[in-house]
């Protein structure tokens, strides 16, 4: 166990990230179809393929899954991840043909200080395309990386987290969450997360909760009203689910959320949650299930923290300092 999305058996995660855009893509790469499903409880989301994912629809089974940054633009990125999957034979039969079937949710990363004149076309169907063909089964970087690269916080740069567990069961559950949020991971102006009380083996810097809190460290702290953000990530599981059970896994994540960024969901957060399984080992009782949520909740939140305390500041003038900036050794 490495405390990553790929501790589940049967999945790899990719990285396109260019830091003279301020922007990149992050696939999710399933060895085998799994089952999918997801929900979106921000009020500006921008999606690719995720009506799909509703329960009651067709196709019950997924590809890959792409984050991606670029605000619509990035929205190609599923296209390049969606050449790649085609090249080696995967998707949904239709009659003769296979069609890869690739979700993906975009975060807003426009006003980074990044160099978006990319001309005519967008870089993000290539930028796809790369993140399937670096898929890895092994461990991958945290940070500003992938679609974590342009991400921003109210008050830190956001980053690309991921975080695993098992339940007393054996099944495994993991998160990946690109932090880009209108509200803050942090409490308030202090180094300490929103997501303390659930953090593991000091995986972002063991600092607990304030002893107090003030009126101060509760205050909105957001990006602006006129803007735009979006928490992205996806929840994946060896545990057999119907689309239904990964429907309500997918509710559970954005619990998760809700812990670990304060104020989450906004009308111009466009927070969305993908839930896979690839459906290798059964459970056995309603409680498994029910251990399964919570602890889906704790990885999402656990995610998030990680992926502030991990991101690094753009290498532009002006780009949003990073928690380590901020509080790590050396810092004012």
């Amino acid at each position: 166990m490495h405390n990553l999305l790929t501790d589940i058996d049967g999945v790899a995660v990719g990285h396109a990230t260019d830091l003279q855009l301020g922007s990149g893509v992050t696939a999710i790469i399933f060895d085998e179809p799994a089952i999918a499903s997801g929900s979106v409880l921000g009020g500006a989301p921008g999606g690719r393929d995720t009506a799909l994912l509703d329960p009651s629809m067709t196709v019950e089974v997924v590809d890959a899954f792409v984050l991606s940054g670029g605000s619509a633009f990035g929205l190609d990125a599923a296209g390049g991840a969606q050449s790649g999957l085609r090249d080696i034979g995967r998707g949904f039969a239709v009659g003769s043909t296979r069609v890869p079937i690739v979700p993906q949710a975009i975060l807003m990363d426009l006003l980074n200080g990044g160099n978006k004149d990319w001309g005519l076309h967008s870089p993000y169907r290539e930028m796809g395309y790369d993140a399937f063909k670096a898929a890895t089964h092994q461990p991958f970087a945290l940070g500003s990386v992938g679609a974590g690269t342009g991400a921003t916080t109210a008050t830190l740069k956001g980053g690309l987290g991921s975080a695993s567990a098992v339940t007393s069961g054996g099944h495994r559950v993991a998160a990946i969450v690109a932090v880009n949020a209108m509200g803050s991971a942090t409490v308030g102006t202090r180094q300490h997360f929103w997501a303390a009380p659930f953090e593991r083996n000091n995986e972002f810097g063991g600092f607990g909760l304030p002893p107090q809190f003030s009126s101060t460290d509760t205050s909105m702290r957001i990006k602006g009203v006129t803007l735009t953000a979006t928490t992205i990530g996806a929840v994946v599981t060896d545990a057999v689910l119907t689309k239904a059970q990964a429907h309500r896994l997918s509710i559970m994540a954005h619990s998760g959320l809700a812990r670990a960024i304060l104020p989450s969901h906004l009308a111009s957060d466009g927070d969305t949650m993908l839930v896979a399984a690839t459906c290798k080992k059964s459970m056995s009782a309603a409680s498994d299930f029910a251990e399964l949520c919570h602890l889906a909740s704790m990885v999402v939140s656990r995610a998030i923290a990680r992926g502030v305390y991990q991101a690094t500041a753009l290498p532009y003038e002006g780009a949003q300092k990073s928690w380590h900036d901020h509080f790590g050794a050396g810092a004012e």
